[in-house]
């Protein structure tokens, strides 16, 4: 009897372990952002390597592996380089990726069209909903773009 409920019991553990890890994201995608003013992205994890370009305060990387104090990251053109950890932080920003994205009063297309984003412009995260991310861009519009010409957190 004894056994039997061992058993039982394990088997309980095992599925719910099984449909924990069935329900997980194999890989979360761990974001950074850029906090210096201009930060150097380097053609590896040294002062000593070549700068790649500059990004800007704000600017979203994906991390893709770590080095000592160096992080290897990526853009939202999946251009790769390397930089310095102490120089990234954690505030939310997004790069627009389409050629042009509305910025809107609410999270929908049938709310009014405050302004527009063109690709490449850097904006603050102030939140999300359902699809939609509200954001705020540098000359203090706030409103709300559609996460799918977006990218970012």
């Amino acid at each position: 009897m004894v056994l039997r409920h061992a058993a039982t019991r394990f088997l309980s553990i095992w599925a719910l372990a099984c449909l924990v890890l069935v329900h997980t994201p194999a890989l979360a995608r761990e974001m950074v952002s850029i906090k210096g003013n201009v930060v150097n992205m380097r053609s590896g994890p040294s002062t000593g390597a070549r700068i790649l370009w500059e990004l800007e305060r704000g600017y979203p990387l994906e991390v893709l592996a770590r080095k000592g104090d160096w992080l290897q990251v990526r853009d939202f053109e999946n251009d790769r380089g390397w930089v310095a950890r102490s120089l990234t932080g954690h505030t939310r920003h997004h790069i627009v990726k389409a050629p042009v994205a509305n910025i809107r009063s609410g999270p929908g297309t049938r709310y009014r069209i405050l302004g527009k984003s063109e690709r490449y412009d850097l904006l603050r995260t102030r939140g999300s909903q359902s699809g939609w991310v509200k954001v705020q861009n540098a000359d203090g519009i706030t409103g709300w773009i559609s996460k799918k010409l977006l990218w970012g957190w």
